[in-house]
């Protein structure tokens, strides 16, 4: 059989491409078992090196399903009850939930914002957003435009990537493994802001004149 053959499907952005990238980064923006940074990296930096794939679809399609997996997980949080909560935040730290929820008192959707982009961010932000009962009307234009940063943060690994490989293949690896020690480093730099924070400055009393 052509080897060609073989091939086209999975080179071809309107059969598999498209759909498989909508379709893992939805996966682990639900259930968090697809380093869905690394799927978008590794399809930016297909799309940059093979041109099977265009890469403002990619973002796109990479954007919609990462804002849709996070809107769902936000349903069940505020929605499900405590068992689907519970369930949402398994292996979350609780002190961690409940920072989350004293800062949406004081900055509301940039939380959301920096929850997605910052690692281990999205859930504990997403629990705590739907255990207030974030209203919709803020949270969906938050999430939205946090996806799309989102998207393109992990898509600009990957076309760095496919820039320097001319083989799709290894632009691909490389772009995986690229995303996956950034996102490495990155978790290690957040763990330890946890266990180590910076102390806080106590502010001046002021001085009442005689």
């Amino acid at each position: 059989m052509n080897a060609d053959l073989l091939a086209a499907p999975w080179s071809d952005g309107s059969t598999i491409g498209y759909p498989l990238v909508f379709g893992l980064v939805l996966l682990g923006s639900v259930v968090p078992v697809v380093p869905t940074g690394a799927v978008v990296g590794a399809a930016a930096a297909f799309a940059t090196a093979s041109g099977s794939l265009g890469l403002p679809l990619v973002l796109a399609v990479s954007t919609l399903a990462a804002f849709t997996g996070d809107v769902i997980t936000f349903a069940v949080c505020r929605f499900g009850g405590p068992s689907a909560v519970r369930w949402i935040s398994r292996g979350q730290h609780a002190e961690r939930i409940h920072e989350v929820r004293d800062q949406f008192h004081r900055h509301g959707w940039q939380i959301i914002v920096a929850g997605r982009l910052l690692p281990a961010g999205r859930i504990p932000v997403l629990v705590a957003a739907g255990a207030l009962a974030y209203p919709w009307r803020r949270l969906l234009p938050a999430s939205l435009l946090a996806a799309f940063l989102w998207a393109l943060a992990y898509g600009l690994l990957g076309v760095v990537s496919g820039g320097i490989f001319d083989s799709p293949l290894l632009a691909t690896l490389i772009a995986t493994v690229l995303v996956l020690v950034v996102g490495g480093v990155l978790n290690l730099v957040s763990a330890r802001r946890r266990r180590h924070p910076a102390p806080v400055t106590p502010e001046p009393e002021n001085c009442e004149s005689a």
